[in-house]
């Protein structure tokens, strides 16, 4: 475990030192393009014209070219994808006025294959700011049964999607922005090497269906940090395929919390490993630190640690559920599971909405294997209410932990 903590402050040291200033000679301003920017003209193709010219330059010496969106306006935008690979080692986007999605699912052109905006195959690309990404989610959520709906005056039927997804983005910086009400998920990680995601602010309401702030995705040497996130479900979900992940500094309320999974859903292969969390907060959150797997599932969870927690008024604070099955009860036993391990709690501290604060819950096949925790101290919102701990197939141990986690000691 020190050797994993060790390369992960390498990465983070490198990381920083890449988030210098940005050297732009060659600009591109959207407004150059034709975008008008009133919040009611369409400037999509306008945005993808400069996308085109800016992924196309080809910039001398330090040189990053830069695309502007400049403050002030609001910029309409249909579905719209911005390929790679460009000319230039880095190119900027620079959002200082706001993006915003179609009103309605009705008033959406075409059916997006992965979000409102995509970027695939873009190395070293830089997107900052202090504007807004706005998803203009409400109407998407009216029915938190479904999950898609008629577009396109009624002509074709759609998945709720993601806000921002960034496929095949190795080297990756994200930082400043604001991001609101998505449809579903804010903002997606997926395939992509090296990213440094800061400095955000995600907001949509508790009320509002899989509205999960940052997914990761068969990525590795993800550093998300210093950044606040309130939305209807995980704050930060890591799924399969991920490895190397460290999160830092994070202000999460309302949500879910931050979570490794779900991994494993109908009997597939997952694999996590290496997340270190640490310095986060969760007020009013359903979850706090949470890891969660499907019955039936293969492959593993492994090599985690959430340390340094502060706790309000946290639903679930600490919980491992090997046996989830997406809120139904009574999980039909499997044959096989997702295999959780080498699992560290340390130094968590506040308060509990509920009276269970901690919850292995694991499964009979392989069980919950090195599961340590240590220094917790989490009491009742309640002065006067006791809270416990519960343990199902839970292997490893415990210290100095409040309340007793009987079956660790």
């Amino acid at each position: 475990m020190q050797d994993i903590l060790i390369s992960f402050f390498i990465f983070c040291i490198a990381s920083s030192q890449l988030l210098g200033i940005v050297y732009s000679k060659t600009t591109f301003d959207v407004v150059k393009f034709g975008a008008v920017g009133d919040g009611q003209t369409d400037d999509s193709e306008a945005i993808v014209n400069a996308w085109k010219a800016l992924c196309g330059a080809a910039a001398a010496g330090d040189d990053v070219p830069t695309l502007t969106v400049p403050g002030g306006k609001t910029f309409l935008l249909q579905p719209s994808e911005f390929e790679g690979p460009c000319k230039s080692k880095s190119v900027h986007i620079q959002v200082s006025g706001n993006l915003m999605a179609p009103k309605t699912p009705d008033a959406w052109k075409v059916c997006p294959s992965y979000s409102w905006l995509s970027f695939r195959n873009v190395d070293n690309l830089i997107l900052d700011g202090s504007g807004k990404i706005d998803g203009q989610g409400s109407a998407w959520w009216s029915k938190v049964s479904e999950n898609s709906f008629f577009i396109n005056g009624n002509r074709e039927k759609c998945e709720r999607p993601k806000a921002l997804q960034f496929h095949r983005c190795d080297h990756l910086r994200l930082s400043g922005l604001t991001h609101i009400n998505s449809p579903r998920s804010h903002i997606g990680i997926g395939t992509s090497n090296d990213v440094d995601i800061s400095h955000l602010t995600i907001i949509a309401p508790d009320e509002s269906p899989n509205t999960d702030g940052i997914n990761v995705a068969n990525s590795t040497y993800v550093y998300i940090h210093d950044s606040k996130i309130g939305t209807g479900d995980d704050c930060i979900a890591i799924s399969s395929g991920a490895s190397n992940v460290r999160i830092a500094k994070i202000a999460c309320g309302p949500g879910h919390g931050i979570s490794v999974g779900s991994l494993g859903a109908n009997g597939a292969y997952a694999a996590v490993e290496n997340v270190y969390v640490r310095d986060c907060s969760f007020n009013g959150t359903q979850n706090g630190a949470r890891i969660k797997t499907w019955p039936g599932g293969s492959g593993y969870a492994r090599n985690i640690t959430f340390e340094n927690i502060t706790l309000t008024a946290t639903k679930n604070p600490i919980i491992i559920d090997q046996q989830y099955c997406n809120g139904a009860h009574d999980c039909a036993k499997q044959s096989k599971a997702v295999l959780v391990s080498n699992v560290r709690f340390t130094d968590f501290r506040g308060t509990c909405g509920n009276e269970e604060a901690i919850k292995l819950d694991c499964n009979h096949i392989s069980g919950c294997q090195n599961i340590e925790l240590v220094k917790i101290n989490i009491t009742s919102t309640v002065p006067s209410k006791k809270v416990y701990a519960s343990c199902n197939n839970a292997k490893g141990n415990s210290g100095s932990t409040v309340p007793t986690v009987s079956c660790l000691e």
